[in-house]
């Protein structure tokens, strides 16, 4: 089928190209002028035939919202929006109305398989009304995996992203449990290889995974990860399944922790953890070296 795509970077450049390489023809657009096949979104839509259908992968927030207007006022009634960025699902809604009343479709689509995708398929979370998944599905079979799997129509608009949200949530679940394996076998005297422990597990072992495969690719280019700075970024899903979880009253406490972390790396000198050295050394006397940070015992009266 025909599909015009909006944001050409690493995802969206990506599944364009799967997408010819699958015999689809796709009318790509983005800001930066490298890659793109027209000048404009006018362009875009005036390249495309009518009903048309436009996949967006662009940042989430403003830069999609932006995008979305502008759209509106371009298309026609009987044109589809998908909207594969990682907005929130409460916002696809609104959105979605909006588009309605303009006669204008609307499909939310979670995309998960990073830059890799284009070469093993993406997992693809969509919401929208039955008709409009059915117009775009010859899009989504060709980038879903060759054999078969990574697809669900998980329900109405919005719902692509919230199960979308909760897949990002474990995420940083499973993360935060490998990264803290990986510290208390580092820290101890008594494994001498961890890269080739983590290596073994990758066969015959229930924690064996996708994450786990990237990660013993991460450590054979950097066994002590010397290279790397120990500061996580959070790209936001894992703030909005935290707070959906306490609006649903759902105790999420193993995503909640990972996503504290991700805090916690951003601070040089955690201002909290000065707090507990403080009390520390207030009531038992474990002084420590800003120098050093070698704890100083120093014994009660």
């Amino acid at each position: 089928m025909q599909l015009g795509m909006v944001g050409l970077g690493r995802m969206g450049g990506n599944m364009a190209q799967r997408l010819r390489d699958k015999g689809h023809e796709v009318v790509g657009f983005d800001f930066n002028p490298e890659g793109r096949d027209v000048e404009s979104l006018a362009d875009l839509v005036d390249r495309l035939d009518a009903p048309r259908v436009v996949w967006l992968m662009v940042p989430a927030g403003e830069a999609t919202a932006a995008t979305i207007t502008s759209l509106a006022e371009l298309l026609s009634t009987g044109d589809l929006i998908v909207e594969g960025g990682n907005s929130h699902y409460v916002d696809d809604r609104r959105r979605a109305d909006d588009l309605k009343a303009r006669g204008i479709g609307y499909v939310d689509a979670g995309v998960s398989g990073g830059v890799w995708g284009r070469q093993n398929g993406y997992g693809i979370m969509v919401g929208g009304t039955a008709e409009d998944i059915a117009r775009v599905k010859p899009v989504l079979d060709s980038l879903t995996p060759d054999a078969g799997g990574g697809y669900v129509h998980a329900g109405g608009v919005g719902a692509g992203h919230f199960v979308k949200m909760v897949h990002n949530g474990i995420e940083y679940g499973m993360m935060q449990a490998f990264a803290e394996g990986y510290e208390l076998m580092a820290a101890s005297d008594i494994v001498d290889d961890v890269p080739g422990t983590f290596d073994s597990w990758r066969e015959g072992t229930v924690v064996r995974s996708w994450l786990l495969d990237l990660l013993v690719r991460a450590l054979e280019d950097d066994p002590d990860l010397e290279g790397i700075r120990g500061y996580a970024q959070d790209s936001g899903e894992g703030r909005w399944t935290v707070k959906a979880a306490v609006d649903h009253a759902v105790p999420a406490p193993v995503i909640t922790a990972a996503l504290f972390a991700r805090f916690a790396s951003r601070q040089d000198d955690s201002p909290a953890m000065k707090v507990v050295a403080a009390l520390r050394n207030q009531f038992g006397g474990h002084a420590v070296s800003k120098s050093t940070d070698e704890p100083a015992h120093t014994p009660r009266s």
